[in-house]
């Protein structure tokens, strides 16, 4: 008798006039799971931004079919071909466009390649890497660019934009406890106090930044953390001061840049673009280590919600429509 897990499965049916695409939580073959030298019990997954526009068909992530979705998830190693890991290794994985081309963490069980795997530390439990997640350490990564850029707590403000969501809340309080004043943009007024809660020094509305930018603005910032795109981004960078920089991380406003060269020429501002998907094993183990040093965990568990497999479908809806606030760790065995 063939062994079975729990997962939920994105399937599209291309064979008649119009696609028709279908999310669905089933039984599924472990015979099945992708190729792979390393199969990792998965105790818990996330929902990403990213991950609501593969489950609800918003956006064409999915680019294999059928898919698991998920693009992270923290477990146990069951087994291994590759020496690096070896059987019960607590390991957990962000990006590598697994929930795009290969099956993801949304499940009981995956199946991957071992250099996608980062090891865990003891301090780290499978749910604390899971509530981190690739919003968590996609933040991290963010804030690492900015020190890279010699952006210090005594630049000035940063900027965190999409505040409330997973990869702005998880800035907000590693900037915070870095000593960095932190403003805080979000279309949720609603969530100031939460927002100061962790850590931010000032709560201003989205729509400061959404409009159609000038070439240069005032400045405001020494840098920031974006999530938007569009033109959040092109204000922030016309608000950015003399040598300042933006980490830019995230497309919910939308991929265009509707600014000018001027920040750039005219005042020195750096744009970082940040890539968690495809990073390499040493920068991800950097940060991972310095999210264990810099990100406060009772912080963290206060963004934090739980939910189980079967209500992914309707926080997937609830994401993409920028109603969920902070992380949402899936416990896939619940």
């Amino acid at each position: 008798m063939s062994e079975t897990f729990s997962a939920l499965l994105l399937s599209k049916d291309e064979s008649g006039d119009e696609p028709v695409f279908s999310a669905n939580l089933t039984d599924v073959d472990v015979a099945d799971l992708p190729d792979g030298d390393v199969t990792v019990d998965v105790e818990y997954s996330t929902i990403n931004y990213k991950d609501g526009l593969a489950i609800t068909n918003t956006s064409p992530i999915v680019r294999t079919w059928p898919m698991i979705p998920g693009v992270d998830f923290a477990g146990t190693v069951s087994s291994s071909d590759n020496s690096g890991f070896a059987v019960g290794d607590r390991v957990v994985l962000n990006g590598w466009e697994v929930g795009e081309k290969h099956w993801g963490g949304l499940g009981q069980k995956a199946r991957v390649d071992a250099g996608w795997l980062t090891p865990l530390d003891d301090g780290i439990s499978t749910r604390t890497a899971a509530a981190i997640g690739t919003a968590g350490y996609t933040s991290m990564l963010c804030v690492m660019a900015l020190e890279a850029h010699d952006i210090t707590p005594a630049s000035g403000p940063i900027v965190v934009t999409g505040a409330a969501g997973g990869v702005g809340s998880t800035a907000v309080a590693i900037l915070a406890k870095l000593g960095y004043e932190v403003v805080a943009s979000t279309g949720r007024p609603e969530e100031s106090d939460y927002l100061t809660a962790l850590g931010a020094s000032e709560i201003i509305n989205r729509d400061e930044l959404s409009g159609p930018a000038r070439p240069l603005n005032k400045t405001r910032f020494a840098g920031g953390v974006d999530a938007v795109g569009s033109h959040t981004l092109a204000n922030v960078l016309s608000m950015t001061q003399n040598d300042g920089c933006v980490a830019a991380c995230g497309l919910a406003q939308g991929m265009d840049l509707p600014g000018s060269v001027a920040p750039f020429i005219l005042r020195g501002v750096t744009l970082a673009g940040i890539n968690s998907v495809t990073v390499s094993q040493d920068k991800r183990k950097v940060a991972w280590q310095r999210l264990a040093a810099d990100l406060d965990p009772t912080k963290l568990e206060s963004m934090t919600t739980e939910v189980a497999l079967a209500d992914v479908m309707g926080v997937a809806n609830d994401i993409v429509e920028g109603k969920v606030r902070g992380r949402v760790v899936v416990d896939v065995n619940a």
